[in-house]
Parts: structure tokens; sequence; C-alpha cells
């Protein structure tokens, strides 16, 4: 992901779907951990929900 982009996901996660700091720093040190696509990774660790992750993918699909 280009880092413009990255920038504006992360912005999406903390103020569309109101993650905390936290939860996406988790997400980010198992992701260098075990290499996979962030929105699962949120995901699988309880992070976000079924509906958020639906939101993830269409907003990716959007700025695509």
């Amino acid at each position: 992901m280009a880092p413009t982009r990255y920038s504006r996901f992360i912005r999406f996660l903390r103020e569309d779907l109101a993650l905390s700091a936290s939860s996406i720093a988790i997400a980010l040190r198992h992701n260098e951990q075990d290499p996979g696509p962030l929105p699962m990774i949120l995901w699988q660790y309880g992070l976000i929900t079924l509906e958020q992750l639906d939101q993830i993918y269409d907003w990716l699909e959007k700025t695509a």
C-alpha cells in the first residue's frame, strides 16, 4: 500500500471505525511477525467486528 493511502487507511480506522491507537498498534505488530492483510488481522484478534471488516473492504475497494 502506498504511503499516502496507508496513512488515509489508518485515519479511516481511527476516525470512521473509532479503533484505538493501541488496537491498531497490536495489529501492526502481529502483521510484522506474521504478514497478512491488516483487515484480517484486526478481525482475527477480535479488534473489529465482521460488519467493520466489510466496511474496511468497501473503503479499500473505493480507494483503489
